[in-house]
């Protein structure tokens, strides 16, 4: 976390998670009390467990349509609703 501040000269996405685990490193006996800040943090920055969600989510998604439609292909099961995004992450515009 070099400033804290993203593009738009604002405060940046995850500045919020690196101050909760910096006020928790800094008080903390042992780096270890403080791992569920870390996570949170990686999280923010990396959005692993939101991207895997979102997979599995259009994985289910195209398995049912899969099976509610036999003679359609793939990519016609997938234009008719594609999925853009999961929302588990609200973004400040």
């Amino acid at each position: 976390m070099a400033s804290g501040f993203s593009y738009t000269a604002g405060r940046s996405r995850c500045f919020s998670y690196w101050q909760e685990f910096s006020k928790c490193y800094a008080q903390a006996d042992a780096p270890s009390q403080c791992k569920a800040q870390a996570e949170d943090y990686l999280e923010c920055l990396h959005r692993a467990k939101e991207i895997a969600r979102a997979q599995e989510i259009k994985a289910e998604f195209v398995k049912q349509a899969k099976k509610h439609a036999h003679d359609r292909t793939t990519s016609d099961i997938l234009s008719d609703g594609v999925i853009v995004g999961v929302g588990l992450i609200q973004r400040d515009h």
